[in-house]
């Protein structure tokens, strides 16, 4: 498969992603503002930190009001990782291979796009939390569309990677997102709002009913267990690096346990140490450090991916 392809079969993946997983950032502090039992100031300026953009931020807007955020999220044209953006990039990388996907994946991203333009007109937006839902249905849909049209071949699993890279980073900055935000004070750890932020917490990950099909109470810890280390949940960090993997052999024809190159070494390291750590060593060493450290390795994997695969000379540093 040509290197350009194969990338922007890749990208293609990762930016629908990447649109879904900012929804489920922005809709868990909606679904904070209307279930917390006191006034919450200090909520979106959080969401900008966890994104790594908080001085482009800054400089574009001011302060972190929730409009601002919102608009800057979601619709801002000129922020490369803002929904409306990310599903530019994800239509103009469909266009590119559009003889090499299905005509339904094109029609699809094609349809996604349009629906988040469309709504970038109407401001304010009526219904915000129905319009974060469309955008994830939306993009499951599309991984649905391309599981069940396009050929399982070497291009298919480029896209899986993708996506699955992207997701294993956004679960990370999703959980990371309490640790930002955590509390106005201290003391509010194990009260109510403690617990409502929590159950917002999982379910923007859509993980609220599977993980209380397996505990009956919330405990942060469990929480963390349960989407970090869980290897049944499709959206827990080690799930989605355990069929990352899976795809990234399926490409190189390396057999599970060894490595070809820079990609497979770090993939499978990262795997590994999930694989062996406990939650509570995590803890132990900090969440906020260890999801840094998880984030920081996904970068790294991105760029031996790009590297080993995209890449048609080798880039020195």
């Amino acid at each position: 498969m040509l290197s350009r392809v194969a990338d922007s079969i890749y990208w293609l993946n990762r930016y629908v992603e990447r649109a879904e997983n900012i929804a489920r950032f922005v809709d868990v502090n909606l679904n904070l503002l209307l279930d917390a039992p006191v006034v919450m100031t200090q909520q979106w300026e959080p969401l900008i930190m966890t994104t790594g953009d908080l001085p482009l931020f800054r400089e574009r807007y001011g302060k972190a009001t929730a409009d601002n955020v919102i608009q800057f999220l979601t619709f801002d044209q000129n922020y490369s990782n803002s929904i409306l953006s990310c599903l530019r990039a994800a239509r103009e990388n469909a266009r590119s291979v559009r003889e090499i996907i299905s005509s339904e994946m094109w029609e699809q991203v094609n349809t996604f796009y349009l629906m988040v333009l469309d709504a970038s007109q109407v401001q304010p937006l009526p219904a915000l939390p129905s319009f974060f839902a469309e955008v994830k249905m939306a993009s499951h849909l599309f991984a649905g569309v391309m599981d069940a049209t396009m050929a399982h071949n070497e291009g298919w699993h480029f896209g899986r990677l993708g996506r699955l890279i992207e997701r294993a980073d956004k679960t990370a900055r999703i959980l990371d997102v309490k640790y930002f935000i955590l509390l106005p004070e201290v003391n509010y750890v194990g009260t109510a709002l403690d617990e409502l932020q929590w159950i917002a917490l999982l379910k923007s990950a859509s993980g609220y009913e599977m993980y209380r099909k397996r505990q009956r109470r919330i405990s942060p810890t469990d929480i963390a267990k349960f989407l970090i280390l869980d290897r049944e949940f499709p959206r827990s960090i080690q799930f989605c690096l355990l069929e990352a993997e899976q795809s990234l052999h399926q490409i190189t024809g390396c057999s599970p346990g060894t490595w070809n190159n820079a990609a497979d070494r770090t993939l499978g390291r990262l795997r590994a140490e999930l694989d062996f750590i406990t939650i509570e060593e995590i803890i132990q060493t900090g969440l906020h450090e260890f999801l840094d450290h998880i984030q920081i390795q996904l970068n790294y994997l991105g760029r031996n991916i790009f590297e080993t695969f995209f890449s048609l000379e080798k880039i020195h540093s």
